[in-house]
């Protein structure tokens, strides 16, 4: 008798292996990026989430109808959509053309049309298997920082109990608290968030601010370094210029880190040639399946093979109970060593960052 679709996928999931350098990982050595494809997997009915062609799309619509865009910028803008392949590009656009001449960030009637996109956004939660697997890493020391303007994690992690943080680049002191792992639920949005209009930015150049100071760079850079980063629901991340500003392009000596990437395996020679390009920049992409459908289930049991992991403390503490002093005392040599191995380089990554879409 077959197996109904939902049993097919679910059978694949739980028997498809995993990368042992990343489920060997502990959560505290790993920086989540949370992209727009985890929004799409939590509230698939807010077409906004799906993409930021999409979100882009929705903001045309919600300004056509507050009337706050002339209607031949909107049919303009709406080619550019069908047409630009850097997205990133006519979103900044977008908003410069829907804010004050002066480039300040508020007023700006941008902020208005994603509070009509994203209203309500608590009530559109229908599949949270993503948000509890982050969840589950943050408390286990897993950071997030994230692209989207949405604060879907908060809340869900509010209604769990968790007291959520909102973080973004124009608070210097909490993105530092932040970067040095003192806000253990802070969630940084590096675009800013839909329902502060102060912490949003409209172009490249709003983020000059932190890009000059070198207090900031230097302990975002050092998390590039420290840390492996996932990336997860991610399509246009690797080529957003605030993103390549803030890791890929100003980390100059990049350690023997590894980081990885989950992406769908829509096409077979296409994948393999973006896991061959990405392995340039120091980033595995590993496939979760070759639907979508596939990504929420495939980060859950990727998260409960982390989480299984012992930490180094707990197997500190059984060496000195159960096996003596002398391999506690190898354990502190080998500690010394990786600490004083001189780093491998890496090679720059060029401008040249293929579509990931």
């Amino acid at each position: 008798m077959d197996l109904p679709e939902g049993a097919t996928i679910r059978s694949e999931q739980k028997f498809r292996k995993f990368l042992k350098s990343l489920v060997r990982k502990q959560p505290r050595d790993l920086l989540l990026v949370i992209g727009t494809g985890v929004s799409a997997a939590v509230a698939p009915g807010i077409p906004a989430l799906c993409s930021w062609r999409s979100c882009i799309e929705a903001v045309l619509g919600a300004a056509e109808q507050l009337e706050v865009l002339h209607p031949g910028d909107v049919a303009e803008f709406r080619k550019k959509v069908s047409k630009e392949r850097d997205l990133l590009v006519v979103a900044h656009d977008l908003i410069r053309k829907m804010s004050p001449r002066t480039g300040d960030t508020k007023p700006n009637f941008f902020q208005d049309c994603l509070m009509e996109v994203f209203d309500n956004l608590e009530q559109h939660i229908q599949n949270p298997v993503v948000l509890q697997s982050i969840l589950r890493l943050m408390e286990r020391g897993t950071m997030v920082l994230t692209t989207n303007y949405d604060n879907l994690l908060e809340i869900f992690g509010q209604q769990q109990g968790k007291p959520m943080e909102s973080l973004d680049l124009k608070d210097k002191d909490k993105v530092l608290q932040w970067a040095r792992g003192h806000v253990k639920y802070g969630v940084l949005h590096i675009h800013g968030l839909y329902t502060d209009p102060c912490g949003m930015v409209l172009d490249p150049s709003g983020y000059k601010d932190v890009t000059q100071d070198p207090e900031v760079m230097e302990v975002l850079q050092n998390l590039y370094r420290t840390k492996s980063f996932l990336f997860l629901g991610c399509g246009e991340t690797l080529r957003d210029q605030i993103f390549q500003a803030l890791f890929l392009y100003t980390v100059k000596n990049k350690v023997d880190l590894e980081h990885y990437m989950l992406v769908l395996k829509e096409n077979e020679d296409h994948f393999f040639k973006l896991q061959a390009d990405m392995l340039l920049h120091g980033i595995k992409v590993v496939s979760y399946g070759d639907c979508f459908q596939q990504f929420p289930e495939y980060v859950q049991d990727l998260t409960a093979q982390i989480c299984k992991q012992r930490s180094p403390d707990a197997d500190r503490v059984d060496s000195t109970t159960l096996l003596g002093t002398s391999c506690v005392d190898c354990a502190k040599r080998k500690l010394g060593e990786s600490s004083t191995d001189s780093p491998k380089r890496v090679k720059q990554p060029d401008n040249d960052i293929p579509p990931l879409e």
